[in-house]
């Protein structure tokens, strides 16, 4: 089944680095106050959570701060649109915040005859059970063949949050991998990758998969299609 996906993504004036993005996300709720719909925080209650594809999500696309609604999260954009945002405190930076841009799309998300190519960047496939099935395998190509599995995962899991299932297979290949890097959430370390894919779905651009794709990581970014697939390399 195929079906159309809305998005509607705010870019703002304000560079933010990657680590202040939640403290972004954590401005933003504080501006719209306790009326904020729960897809902005994804809590249900003091000590629930929303358990379920975030739609709505914080980013750094360049070095500004940005927003992107799907679906029922582009709506409640709106909230945010008709609040006056002014200044936002961002740790312990005061910055004025205005609108850069307002961009809509409209995608139909399904699986295709033919690739399309993509990058992702700071992306987190790896959990405490899978990290240490990784850490097992010797092989390169293995290796590359295991995060496969787990990004075509992270996309099943993304469809299913937004209430499409493909009846084709998901096919999917990583073209390029980083090295494995280090980043911090919360004090805890998390290994990251970025990686050049090519995939047969059509996926929105600029949306996030994995873990804690709603603060900025596992963003996808479309790529134009190269005249010769790479083969598959491992870079810094």
């Amino acid at each position: 089944m195929s079906k159309y996906i809305r998005s509607l993504t705010i870019d703002f004036d304000t560079e933010i680095s990657d680590s202040e993005i939640p403290l972004f996300r954590g401005a933003i709720l504080k501006t719209i106050g306790e009326q904020a719909n729960l897809l902005y925080h994804n809590h249900t209650g003091s000590t629930s959570l929303r358990y379920s594809y975030p739609l709505i999500q914080y980013k750094r696309l360049g070095n500004n701060a940005a927003i992107i609604g799907i679906e029922e999260g582009a709506d409640a954009i709106g909230q945010f649109l008709s609040e006056s945002v002014g200044s936002l405190q961002i740790g312990q930076r005061v910055l004025n915040c205005h609108t850069n841009r307002i961009s809509p799309s409209r995608i139909l998300v399904q699986t295709w005859s033919q690739p399309f190519y993509y990058h992702i960047s700071r992306w987190l496939p790896l959990n405490t059970k899978n990290y240490h099935i990784y850490k097992a395998i010797d092989e390169e190509n293995e290796r590359t063949m295991f995060l496969e599995n787990i990004l075509k995962g992270n996309l099943l899991s993304m469809l299913k949050g937004l209430g499409i299932h493909i009846e084709s297979e998901l096919v999917l290949r990583i073209t390029q991998l980083s090295k494995p890097y280090c980043l911090h959430n919360k004090g805890v370390g998390l290994m990251a990758f970025n990686a050049d894919f090519t995939c047969n779905l059509s996926i929105p651009n600029h949306v996030g998969i994995g873990k804690n794709a709603s603060i900025g990581y596992g963003i996808i970014y479309k790529q134009k299609k190269r005249d010769k697939d790479k083969q598959i390399s491992t870079t810094e």
